[in-house]
């Protein structure tokens, strides 16, 4: 295997034995698989639209759906992985029998490979991974289009899990795709990464349009740290339909839903957080889900990516559940929607029943909800604060967290940033400083948390709302710093739409991501003023003079 797709690949160059997410070597051949044929579907779909056969939506909807199974820590279940093999290359024969006699010549072999023998799939899986592109700079801008539709694929998932969609969206990801089997020139490819980032803000504003039409805007909220007294269920990851239809099929039950993680802006949304039996937000990020989940003693659903291995010394693999494309061995898969209905989150709610109450960690409330409808409302606030000197910088802090001790970086960035500063955040980087107290300016809080990572597009909004505000003519003009923590593909896909947006100056960190290249990073570096996060209080200086 080779795999360097997120923040914690082994020796910051790529993981060859065994994945530091825990997947092992079989799992890694087949997410490559699946990677490959998808490629396959690109390019056939993209030949299929220029002979007048237009079946580009639909592939956009297969590959976005095969795709998202390949995110760190979504699927670890081989025998899904190997189903997902299976549809993706049913799909493909469908595309291949319509192009018939026009195919063209020299089309990529990942559009005509296919096999039914499942020891086929992991001997061509040992040939089509990674490092089968051998130029090092080609390999690398070609993994950054994959990575960013990978995060593209995740965020439109969503959006057309209730109901929203664009043929403009899925036609740029089949482009994106199908440009990585292409020997384009160096010049042709950045303009790809540049596409795929501007597909990528146009599937965030689509993901964000779908949430607050479904949900209604988020607003300010205070969330319960504690417990009650009732057995619950705790719901991890991104997806807010499934915590929609079990909060429905749990009302009444006598059971306390409980957020964790990145399902914390659940409790910003007015469709949701007007359930009595939405407890409150249970523990911390991602990583610390082995002992959250133990603690909890309750069921534990896993609706998308942040799973991590359950160690032998935990109890809770017999109450954990996934759902969507989150996969686990062992774990019992809650299977989708079909013709319209709702998932049947029964077996979740039965082993809910059978367990004690959870035990309380924590005490005391958070306040969260500031995507960008709720931070206009507070627009004159916080112009006027501006205006005069009580805000000095806003620091847009948003991201992931994980587990490398350097982390500590964006705990010790938030608590030494001057108390004149307001740090604007969404995804689970928040974790390392949202329980800090770090007061406010004038009622306004010093920690402006947008939601999830998928809420990210909120925070573009927000930086383009105020640079109108100031009659400035870019985003680059405001008092308005980058310091992003990034893990995996989601992330890659909010950086590129940043880029993409045309921000400079944003630091990336703990460590740079192991895919850009040297060559390609000195281009990052010219064109956008990309860099490294580095000493706490130098970046602090920095970032404060405007650098």
């Amino acid at each position: 295997m080779f795999c360097f797709q997120c923040q914690e690949t082994a020796r910051g160059t790529g993981c060859t034995v065994r994945g530091v997410c825990g997947k092992e070597e079989i799992t890694a051949n087949l997410q490559d698989l699946i990677i490959f044929h998808c490629k396959g579907i690109a390019v056939l779909a993209k030949t299929g639209k220029a002979v007048g056969i237009d079946r580009i939506e639909k592939a956009g909807q297969v590959i976005t759906h095969a795709l998202f199974t390949t995110i760190t820590n979504a699927n670890f279940d081989n025998e899904a992985l190997v189903a997902c093999v299976k549809f993706i290359q049913s799909f493909k024969q469908g595309l291949l029998s319509s192009l018939g006699s026009q195919l063209p010549e020299g089309i990529h072999d990942s559009a005509l490979y296919l096999s039914d023998d499942e020891a086929g799939f992991d001997e061509k899986a040992k040939t089509v991974g990674i490092l089968a592109t051998e130029n090092e700079d080609v390999r690398s801008l070609r993994e950054t289009v994959v990575f960013g539709c990978k995060g593209i694929s995740a965020y439109a998932h969503h959006a057309a899990m209730l109901g929203f969609e664009k043929k403009q969206i899925y036609d740029q990801l089949v482009e994106s795709m199908a440009s990585v089997t292409e020997d384009l020139s160096v010049d042709d490819m950045v303009a790809m990464v540049m596409k795929t980032g501007e597909n990528a803000v146009a599937t965030m504003a689509l993901l964000d349009e779908a949430n607050t039409t479904t949900y209604g805007h988020p607003e300010l909220s205070e969330v319960n740290l504690g417990v009650g007294t009732n057995p619950g269920i705790l719901v991890s990851g991104h997806d807010l339909r499934d915590l929609k239809e079990l909060l429905i099929q749990t009302e009444g039950q006598g059971i306390d839903v409980y957020t964790h993680s990145e399902m914390l802006p659940a409790h910003y949304y007015p469709e949701l957080k007007k359930y009595a039996h939405l407890k409150g937000n249970y523990g911390s990020s991602w990583w610390h889900q082995n002992k959250d989940f133990e603690s909890f003693k309750g069921a534990v659903l896993m609706t998308t990516n942040c799973v991590i291995p359950v160690r032998k010394n935990n109890t809770y693999a017999d109450r954990l559940f996934t759902t969507g494309a989150a996969g686990y061995p062992g774990a019992v898969h809650i299977a989708d929607r079909h013709d319209g209905t709702a998932k049947d989150f029964s077996a979740v709610i039965a082993k809910a029943k059978q367990c004690p109450p959870p035990e309380e960690i924590e005490t005391g409330t958070i306040v969260g909800g500031f995507a960008h409808n709720q931070v206009m409302a507070l627009a004159d606030k916080v112009i006027e604060a501006v205006k005069s000197g009580a805000i000095k910088r806003f620091i847009v802090m948003g991201g992931c967290d994980g587990r490398m001790k350097d982390r500590s970086y964006f705990t010790d960035v938030a608590e030494q940033l001057p108390r004149d500063t307001v740090i604007l955040t969404a995804g689970c980087a928040k974790y390392r400083y949202n329980k800090l107290d770090l007061g406010d300016i004038g009622g306004i809080p010093r920690v402006l948390d947008a939601g999830q990572c998928n809420d990210c597009y909120s925070l573009a909004v927000i930086a383009m709302k105020l640079r109108d505000a100031f009659g400035l003519s870019h985003i680059n003009e405001l008092p308005l710093s980058f310091d992003i923590g990034w893990y995996e593909q989601k992330a890659v896909a909010v950086l590129l739409a940043l880029l993409s947006l045309g921000v400079k100056g944003i630091r990336l960190g703990p460590t740079l991501p192991a895919f850009i290249s040297p060559t390609v990073l000195n281009v990052l570096v010219e064109k956008f003023d990309i860099k490294p996060t580095g000493e706490v209080e130098a970046d602090i200086a920095a970032m404060m003079a405007g650098n």
